[in-house]
Formats: C-alpha cells, structure tokens, sequence
C-alpha cells in the first residue's frame, strides 16, 4: 500500500514525533539528550559556504525527549519539515551508531506529523508535549523534567542555550495562563499520534534489573550469565531493555560488552 501523504498545515505548524524501532530506547545517557538538543540547534539555521547563515529553516515552540522518542513542535520555514527531520535524524542516528558501536536503523518508518491549524490547537500541544514525563511518571511535575523546552518558558534555562520561539508565544499567551495550563494534566484519554502507544518504558534501578535478569536466566552471577549461550544472552537483552533496564546498566550488571547488548534486538 503507497504511503499516504502528510497532511499540509495552514500555518506551516506541525506537531512531530518519532521513536526508535521496536519501541527500544534512542536515549541511553544524558550526553545523548544533550547531543539530540545540539543538533536541533544545529538545523535551524542554513549556512552559506563561507559558514555564514543564510536562510532559516525551521522554527521550534517545544520539544521533549523522552527515553525512546520524542515530540516536537515546529514551524516550517526556507525547508520543507520532512526535510528538515530527515536531517535531524539522519545526524542523530550517526552519533549514535557510532557511540555504541552498531549501524542500521534507530528510528521506526518514517515520522508521524499532524497539522497545527489554530492557536486553541497549538495551546493543548504545548501542553501535551510538556506533560509527556509527568504522564509516564518520570517526575511528578512538568519543570523537574531537564529534556524538554519548558525550563525555556520558565526561564530555568539561560537563554545562550535557548533554542525554541518562546518569545512569540509568551506574546500570545501569558507566562502565568500558560504555566497553569501546562501543569494541568490532560484526560489520559486525549489522543494525540497515537497517544496509547506513547508510554516510554520506566528505568529499572540496579537491584530491580538483576532480579529482572535472575527470573529470565535463572543465573545467581554475572559470570554464570557470560556462560550462557549468544542466542540465550540476546534473547535476554532484547526483553530487559524492554522492560527498562539500559545498555550501559546491563554492561555494568552482567560484564557484556556494550556493542553486543545494544545490536541485541
């Protein structure tokens, strides 16, 4: 069947989000948070040869990273979106094969869009993009979150390191009318590209990721896991880290090297 083609937006706004292929984590430590956000930065702006810039590309309301996806919020400008995510992806994709040593895909499909056609719209998206981590219980409150853009709009982050729009939103929509609005949780109902399907998996502490790994493999040591066989170790991190236990938790807790447990899948 032809892929269906994306929805224009009457106001060049598009609500974005995109995960990692087979629901697996594309965010394993906070330097991997903080490279995603530079190359945000990074893909504002198009550079002339002599690297001066040039033309923009894009403009950013809001984002949020969460463990393995994430969502943004974000107008069209010199550059088609789908080109701009594309490029967004392809350079996160690079540092992160990379990093960990693998190749092939990070990302399932293509991203998933939504046009943003009015300001009542564009509010609730700013909304449900920020509450992503309260939702999924990663923190109880919107500003204890540090990968999203709300400490932009809050004032928490210094504005060098500033890479959303807030100042044409806070023109709109007060800070204080917004901050209630955003610690306002919507209905769990509300649905939003497949919202059903948006709960990240929650870290494992270490006690629970070794009982975890116990009940799968019946070992009692990390070196009676290394005895075990490649397909029975694979096997092994392919449901662990669905349940939440990361790459580098996994190396510490069983002494398997890095690259293994992140091609298991």
């Amino acid at each position: 069947m032809p892929r269906q083609p994306r929805k224009p937006s009457s106001t060049g706004i598009f609500h974005i989000m995109m995960r990692g292929i087979n629901h697996q984590n594309i965010f394993e430590e906070p330097e991997d948070y903080y490279q995603f956000i530079n190359i945000l930065d990074r893909m504002r702006t198009q550079y002339d040869d002599d690297g001066n810039p040039c033309s923009t590309n894009c403009i950013y309301y809001a984002y949020c990273l969460m463990s393995n996806h994430f969502h943004l919020l974000i107008r069209e400008r010199d550059e088609k979106v789908g080109n701009t995510i594309k490029r967004i992806a392809g350079a996160y994709v690079y540092y992160y094969n990379h990093k960990y040593l693998r190749d092939g895909h990070l990302f399932k499909e293509r991203f998933k869009s939504e046009p943003v056609n009015d300001i009542s719209y564009f509010t609730t998206l700013l909304r449900y993009i920020h509450q992503n981590p309260v939702k999924a219980g990663v923190v109880t409150q919107v500003k204890d979150y540090e990968y999203s853009s709300w400490g932009e709009y809050d004032g928490s982050v210094e504005p060098v390191f500033q890479i959303c729009n807030t100042r044409t939103v806070l023109k709109r929509i007060p800070f204080k009318d917004l901050n209630e609005w955003v610690n306002d949780l919507l209905p769990d109902d509300a649905n939003f590209l497949d919202n059903d399907l948006e709960q990240p998996r929650l870290r494992l502490s270490d006690d629970q990721a070794w009982q975890q790994i116990i009940r799968i493999t019946g070992v009692s040591s990390s070196s009676e896991f290394q005895k075990l066989d490649r397909e029975t170790q694979r096997q092994s991190f392919i449901q662990l880290k669905e349940l939440g236990a990361s790459v580098r938790q996994l190396q510490r807790l069983t002494g398997i090297d890095r690259g293994i447990i992140q091609r298991a899948r």
